[in-house]
């Protein structure tokens, strides 16, 4: 049983909100333009995920590093940003190791839904598809924990997803497939793009669940075809069929290919870098109150309103092709090629066909193929410059908005655009530039490859496209890449989310975690039989989640005589479930194995355990005393002091770990067998920069180099 409470005992990281006071202090950028929205809000809640060995346990549990002060308590939970927004780089940023509060709770997900309905109802210049992504893994974690907090079914099935990695699965396996009907590009994008630790175990799980959603979805639509549901029986798995055109293209077709890659890599990258400024100014507008927000909202909204009713105005009327009698022209119904508008009858307005239909519509009027007459360019350029600006000033404002459509828009034009002046000189239809060019931009902004390929085939049900999309998917990138980040880690830098890539900074191998650690205030260690009144001072004058547990006794081999010994870790929720349980001694001895029994489960464990404001404790019971030993994780990772901070991130990161013990490399009498402990914020390269300046000069050198 001690061995099993042990490995219970996953590490915690602790969120240092003093060290970021003073790092905001003393950043000459730390203005309103500069410093991470949430950063300067001081609210963050990083609790990277202990994903430690491949059994899954019940007393896998989260204890989430919340500073409960009164600022957290009137800003955080008073105005979540988690319902506004994709909801993608938040789900990318938790499977990488980072908890927001109330990230996947009922109230988000009610938030999230009606925000949704709403914005894609209003016109707005804005994609469902990220929305739905963060709504179906709001579903998937209530459904796994049983329901919300106050709700909370206890069926004991249940408790098999009661813990980290289950819940973690089960947010990862609801990906883009709910949003874009594509499973196994959904799967990909998964792996390319939002999971951090990937195992085979996940693959098949991940490619269970669209398998379940697609057999679903086509009873749905077999059900719907006799006309029970409206509007809603509409549509299928294909969203942008161009299977009907002849894929010709040779070797010179290469040239144009390749300038729509490099336009769709510059294009992007502009976009990431004005994008990032625009959310800037948002915020500073935002924190002038909700009045603010309301009054941005509606802005936006009234001029995306404006300029689709008025614009159209602008453009010619074009006489309808009679040769083609499978389409009306003009259109009558909701949607179609052909928008009447103010043209007389036998005329349609191409302008407004593109700007007078939801955005899906949109981008089949221009994807279709063999029309090579149906849009002037002029018309085409209006739509494009339009959807530029509209792209750059809706996504930010509050309302739950996603980032595919509109970049697939504004893509789809500029191909189009390109495709008409090309049309001279090769044989590619206009319909697959604009295919092309949408790949493109998406490249070049979101720094996809496979997953998107696979995605836009599966759109596009054309097979045939398959070589030169992935010779424009991969030129964006490249070029993309040379100018700035991918958008999803910009929103991750911009929200201060503290996100570890994979890769570490190559300055990182001048510095030792010692010299880090020297940096830090010293560290908190506790007993192996400890002070009640000891351990109630610490947990409330303290924000720390992770003790390690220090023993006196007979030295080790090769350790100096009155050294101490690390016997683990313990965490804070642990600490409170023990004084809660009052599990307090007389004596100082250790607790035999039946006691330790009696008075925990793994499910005591796996659950949080509150504030230590919530324990009531005698003044006689201070004087009592704990055994932590059963408590503790016996074998917490640990590293030399003398090893560099590039493979200290390496092995915190792809092993999951909450904390990284620091320990001496030989330990004298008296002195602390812990020299300290890193955790997630120590090792972002932000605030590692902010204690060691002149690591700035040596990371300009070798950018120079």
């Amino acid at each position: 049983m001690e061995e099993d409470l042990n490995q219970s005992a996953k590490e915690t990281t602790t969120y240092n909100m003093e060290a970021q006071e003073n790092e905001v202090e003393n950043d000459p950028e730390s203005n309103s333009l500069h410093q991470p929205l949430i950063k300067r809000k001081q609210t963050l809640s990083s609790t990277p995920l202990a994903m430690v060995g491949a059994k899954v346990s019940h007393i896998e549990s989260l204890d989430y590093e919340i500073n409960e002060n009164d600022l957290f308590k009137h800003d955080w939970r008073s105005r979540s940003k988690v319902q506004a927004g994709p909801g993608i780089p938040e789900i990318k940023a938790y499977l990488n190791g980072v908890d927001t509060p109330n990230m996947f709770g009922a109230t988000t997900l009610i938030v999230k839904i009606i925000g949704s309905i709403g914005a894609v109802s209003a016109g707005l210049d804005l994609g469902k598809e990220g929305p739905l992504v963060h709504i179906g893994s709001c579903i998937a974690s209530l459904l796994g924990q049983g329901g919300p907090d106050n709700y909370r079914i206890k069926w004991c099935w249940l408790r098999y997803f009661n813990n980290d990695r289950d819940r973690r699965d089960l947010i990862t396996c609801w990906c883009l497939f709910r949003s874009f009907k594509a499973p196994v590009g959904g799967v990909l994008f998964a792996l390319e793009e939002v999971a951090t630790w990937w195992r085979s175990a996940l693959l098949w799980r991940t490619f269970f669940s669209t398998a379940v959603v697609v057999v679903v979805l086509r009873a749905s639509m077999e059900f719907c075809n006799s006309g029970n549901c409206g509007l809603f029986g509409q549509g299928g798995l294909i969203m942008f069929d161009v299977s009907g055109v002849t894929v010709r293209y040779n070797v010179m077709d290469i040239i144009p290919v390749t300038v729509i890659g490099v336009i769709g890599g510059v294009l992007g990258s502009l976009y990431n870098y004005l994008l990032h400024k625009v959310l800037r100014l948002y915020n500073l507008i935002n924190e002038k109150g909700k009045i603010y927000k309301l009054l941005l909202s509606l802005t936006v909204s009234l001029f995306t309103s404006a300029c689709l009713y008025g614009l159209p105005f602008l453009a010619s009327c074009t006489p309808c092709d009679s040769s083609n009698p499978e389409y009306a022209c003009p259109t009558t119904g909701r949607a179609g090629n052909f928008k009447q508008f103010n043209c007389p009858t036998g005329y349609y307005n191409d302008l407004a066909t593109l700007l007078l239909t939801t955005n899906d519509d949109a981008v089949r009027n221009i994807f279709s193929t063999n029309t090579p007459k149906e849009f002037h360019i002029f018309s085409l350029i209006i739509f494009f410059a339009l959807y530029c600006i509209l792209g750059l000033f809706t996504f930010g404002i509050a309302v739950p908005s996603g980032l595919f459509l509109p970049i697939i828009l504004m893509g789809s034009a500029y191909g189009r655009i390109l495709g008409i002046a090309m049309e001279s000189y090769t044989n590619i239809d206009q319909g697959l530039y604009a295919v092309l060019g949408a790949a493109s931009l998406m490249a070049g902004s979101m720094r996809m490859t496979v997953s998107l390929c696979v995605i836009f085939l599966e759109l596009t049900n054309n097979l045939l496209l398959l070589p030169i999309t992935m010779i424009v998917l991969l030129i964006a990138k490249t070029v993309g890449d040379c100018f700035n980040p991918s958008i999803y880690e910009i929103i991750l830098d911009l929200k201060g989310l503290p996100f570890l890539d994979a890769h570490p900074e190559p300055w990182m191998r001048n510095i030792t975690v010692g010299e880090l650690a020297d940096a830090k205030p010293p560290v908190v260690t506790l007993n192996g039989i400890e002070k009640v009144g000891r351990i109630v001072d610490l947990l409330k004058n303290t924000t720390h989640n992770g003790f390690p547990v220090v023993d006196e006794g007979p030295p080790p081999v090769g350790f100096a005589i009155g050294a101490t010994k690390l016997h683990g870790i313990i965490l804070r929720g642990h600490l409170v479930l023990a004084l809660k349980k009052k599990w307090f001694l007389q004596e100082k001895r250790r607790t035999e194995e039946w006691e330790v029994c009696e008075k925990f489960t793994s499910v005591d464990l796996a659950e949080r355990q509150g504030n230590i404001e919530e324990v009531a404790v005698t003044k006689d019971e201070m004087d009592m005393n704990i055994d932590l030993h059963p408590l503790a994780n016996r074998t917490p990772y640990t590293v030399m002091e003398s090893m560099s901070v590039a493979k200290a991130l390496v092995l915190f990161r792809q092993v999951g770990l909450r904390h990284l013990l620091i320990v001496p490399e030989y330990q004298a009498a008296g002195a602390s067998p812990v020299v300290g402990i890193l955790t997630r914020q120590d090792l972002r390269a932000h605030n590692i920069l902010s204690a060691f300046p002149h690591l700035a000069k040596s990371k300009g050198r070798e950018k120079g180099n």
